[in-house]
């Protein structure tokens, strides 16, 4: 009887010596999902995920969070979702109209906010340049 490790065990050192683990981007050329939801993707179809990061800044909030793909189940979930065998939701998805109106609004808003900030910081430089702030 051959001898498999368990989901949680750790890989051997041949293992982890023979592919390297894929990062988000690369992931999301795979896959027809928004690079934001990768790790939730991940977990429906069941890819090992390294997580990096994340740790506690205590007032300043956290750390960012980076992820690593196990490069074999990566492969393998890539056919998996393209059949249409992992239940992913079509805002998280880059091939359906729900996926592109939510990223196309997602950008918007951050295109909006970052025109706000530009026209504020602007309009304080020019009223302390002109002397209407004391």
């Amino acid at each position: 009887m051959p001898r498999t490790p368990g989901p949680g065990a750790p890989e051997s050192a041949h293992e982890e010596e023979e592919e390297r683990w894929l990062d988000g981007r690369e992931v999301a050329e795979l896959w027809p999902v928004r690079e934001e939801w990768l790790p939730g993707a991940a977990g429906r179809a069941d890819v090992r995920i390294r997580r990096y990061g994340g740790e506690s800044r205590g007032t300043y909030g956290a750390a960012p969070t980076y992820y690593s793909y196990h490069p074999g189940d990566v492969r393998r979930a890539a056919t998996a979702i393209a059949e249409g065998r992992v239940d992913i939701p079509s805002v998280w998805r880059t091939d359906t109209p729900d996926g592109r109106r939510a990223e196309y609004w997602g950008r918007f808003r951050f295109r909006l906010t970052c025109g706000v900030v530009l026209a504020a910081a602007l309009l304080i430089l020019g009223m302390a340049i002109y002397g209407v702030v004391s």
